[in-house]
């Protein structure tokens, strides 16, 4: 069983690599293999180490080793990302993580989180509770447009 901290600032790099490994084990099958090597040459976006700081990522760790992650905008709702190791998958880690923000949210008031979901993410999201509202074409900073899924929960209260 993983345990779960808040992130650090020392984490950045390692979260990073796993995402890329997430992202090219998990999205090959959704997204065409050239755009996914444009997505995962990206650096990581300058927001992330200050969504660290403000407390809005854990990691989830085994052994050691960080084997996931979840990051969330505390301020907005807005989920930023969610990785798990392709070896540790559809073991929970992820919605333990998710589970987390989504206490984090509802203590700081927040009453929905919400995402723009990469294809094969939908269906973990929509089990986690998540409505699907709308496709769309996500404008990535690496220069691709992302098909992706527009999802959202109402968070339950009281908290």
């Amino acid at each position: 069983m993983s345990s779960r901290r808040p992130a650090t600032l020392a984490d950045l790099s390692t979260l990073w690599e796993l995402r890329t490994r997430a992202v090219r084990a998990g999205c090959a099958g959704h997204y065409p293999a050239a755009v996914i090597d444009i997505w995962c040459a990206a650096p990581a976006p300058a927001s992330l180490p200050l969504l660290v700081q403000a407390g809005g990522a854990v990691v989830a760790e085994e052994n050691g080793h960080i084997v996931g992650y979840a990051v969330l905008n505390l301020d907005t709702g807005e989920l930023n990302a969610a990785f798990v190791e392709p070896r540790q998958q559809r073991r929970g880690i992820a919605l333990q993580l998710l589970q987390q923000l989504e206490s984090m949210a509802c203590q700081r008031g927040l009453s929905r989180l919400f995402l723009s979901a990469s294809l094969n993410a939908v269906p973990f999201y929509e089990r986690a509770g998540f409505v699907s509202l709308r496709k769309e074409l996500y404008p990535h900073r690496c220069g691709v447009d992302l098909a992706s899924v527009f999802m959202e929960k109402q968070l339950a209260r009281p908290c």
